[in-house]
């Protein structure tokens, strides 16, 4: 038989660390919000198909405070001032494609991009419902990204505000290229809608690429 005023005191001590327990609940979403995972949704067609308007993805906000990001990796990143569409502190979401150090040159006879000498194949690049796939870059050109900075495009590239629009525009490394520590984090999967869920790896096709000091 259960102590009637034993359980009223139960009752009453949960009432009474309610409070305690939500506000530690909040405390713990604001804090892992902040430092370890965001969400971002998706607002303009500029890495489609990989990501479509109004995907939700989720990022990796801690992962760079312990490694450089990597060729390949798609990240959010504060976007430099000229680049903006007038929103100050914009977020950007693009496709790490150089390094500092990586010469980056368009085109190969394949019109493939050829980084540290390597040539890339970009099978995620953005096809219309016809199979049409954008070109790798719709002029040519020829730059080493400078260190600490990264070379980014979208992977709808007559679509995309990226290093090569601003590079074509100014043909200024600095202007065309973003700060490695103006990244927000790396995006790591889609989480919404949920018949579009999938992880965002790093394309195999960047594992060959060398890095500048070894290639040939």
């Amino acid at each position: 038989m259960i102590d009637e005023q034993t359980g009223e005191q139960r009752r009453g001590s949960f009432w009474r660390e309610l409070p305690i327990l939500l506000g530690v609940a909040i405390l713990v979403a604001v804090l892992v919000r902040a430092f370890v995972l965001q969400t971002f949704y998706i607002p303009s067609p500029s890495m489609e198909h990989t990501l479509n308007v109004w995907d939700r993805v989720l990022v990796n906000k801690l992962v760079y405070d312990f490694r450089e990001p990597h060729r390949g990796e798609i990240v959010v990143f504060k976007a430099p001032t000229d680049w903006q569409s007038g929103t100050e502190g914009e977020d950007f979401i693009k496709r790490i494609i150089g390094v500092g150090g990586d010469h980056v040159v368009c085109c190969d006879a394949q019109q493939r991009l050829i980084i540290n000498g390597h040539s890339l194949d970009e099978p995620y690049i953005y096809k219309d419902a016809d199979g049409n796939q954008d070109p790798a870059a719709d002029e040519p050109f020829d730059i080493t990204v400078p260190a600490d900075r990264l070379w980014v495009m979208g992977d709808h590239r007559s679509a995309s505000g990226d290093s090569l629009e601003h590079w074509e525009q100014t043909e200024n490394i600095d202007e065309a290229t973003i700060k490695a520590d103006s990244i927000v984090g790396r995006a790591f999967t889609i989480f919404w809608p949920v018949d579009r869920a999938t992880w965002l790896p790093v394309p195999e096709q960047f594992d060959a690429i060398p890095d500048p000091a070894t290639a040939k």
